[in-house]
């Protein structure tokens, strides 16, 4: 996420040299990431993250600093 981002709401991902943006659903809305356990495992972090997520959106959108979101266990 970045504070100066545009709609909709998304964050910015990377795997082995490969980008995508993917909303707060786990969908791509641009870019590619081939491997198929990434992208699950990148869904599977935004479910379990999503209203944190938002969150952070209001406060990059407002100029504030976010906050840190856990990694999977």
């Amino acid at each position: 996420m970045y504070y100066d981002d545009h709609n909709p709401p998304h964050l910015h991902a990377e795997y082995e040299g490969q980008k995508a943006l993917f909303d707060f659903r786990g969908n791509i809305l641009r870019g590619n990431i081939d491997s198929r356990t990434a992208v699950r495992l990148l869904r599977e972090w935004t479910d379990l993250h999503r209203e944190e997520l938002r969150a952070n959106w209001m406060l990059a959108q407002s100029g504030r600093e976010t906050r840190k979101i856990a990694p999977l266990d």
